[in-house]
């Protein structure tokens, strides 16, 4: 990827996100794009000032060669955010939402829910209590690729996942697919999976995993309860007619604790 687009508003979340974003911008050698989004009723100096401390802590504490521009843009979030992806044509976006410990429901905030479903670029959600020293912990190297096996086309996006796992130290990554008990996958969808685990491939070690559950989201989280080396969870947004859809993605982020990556399976 040659640039990362981390949304900010200024919470604990969001500064927790950006150190995130810088962490993997330093690490990619890619542009780091600060967007700030500015409503009616906010105060533009006041934000301007802000964008311009976090410049400065994050050259502090990334050192000076990191790539680092920021963006004050005025509107609603959508349109907005459309117009600089245009111009700047990032490869990931980042934001942050709040966490909590454990698989117990949490909040994702509705404008991380705005951007998974009007935005084609993977969007990666940096939960509160998530930090990037966890991909540098052998404990933590599992990487859920959660998949309904359907043909999957934006080789872009699955490109931005292996950048992302190479960083992990010893990554190993599961395709995980869940359906329900006595039924079995078609040749098409056998396919799909050998394609995406041959993608990975000698660099990532990669295992097939088949979860029996009548729930999406209750066999992914199963899985992911049991075990406890994950440190990345990957989803595939539908825009329709496939078993992980979008409000599956979304109910998702707003399950785990850890950080999860949003691709789409269409690109901008």
């Amino acid at each position: 990827m040659t640039s990362i687009l981390a949304l900010v508003d200024f919470s604990d979340a969001s500064a927790n996100a950006v150190s995130f974003a810088a962490e993997l911008a330093k690490r990619s050698s890619a542009q780091l794009i600060i967007v700030n989004i500015v409503q009616k009723d906010e105060d533009e100096e006041s934000t301007k000032n802000k964008l311009h401390s976090l410049d400065a802590d994050l050259k502090k504490s990334f050192g000076l060669d990191l790539k680092c521009e920021t963006i004050l843009a005025h509107g609603e979030l959508i349109p907005a955010l459309k117009k600089i992806i245009a111009i700047h044509l990032p490869g990931i976006i980042v934001m942050g939402t709040k966490g909590a410990s454990g698989l117990k429901k949490i909040l994702i905030g509705s404008n991380t829910v705005k951007v998974i479903t009007n935005t084609k670029v993977p969007v990666f959600v940096i939960p509160e209590v998530a930090s990037f020293e966890n991909f540098l912990k052998k404990g933590k190297n599992r990487i859920v690729l959660a998949t309904d096996l359907e043909l999957f086309e934006n080789e872009d996006a699955i490109n931005i996942l292996k950048e992302i796992a190479l960083l992990i130290i010893e990554p190993k990554l599961r395709v995980v697919s869940v359906r329900p008990e006595n039924t079995s996958l078609t040749n098409s969808k056998r396919m799909e999976r050998s394609f995406l685990l041959s993608f990975f491939k000698p660099e990532i070690e990669t295992e097939r995993v088949t979860v029996f559950s009548k729930s999406v989201i209750g066999g992914i989280n199963f899985y992911l309860s049991q075990n406890a080396d994950t440190g990345l969870v990957a989803m595939i947004a539908r825009d329709a007619g496939h078993l992980i859809k979008k409000h599956f993605t979304r109910e998702m982020a707003s399950h785990t604790h850890l950080p999860l990556l949003v691709l789409h399976d269409t690109k901008i």
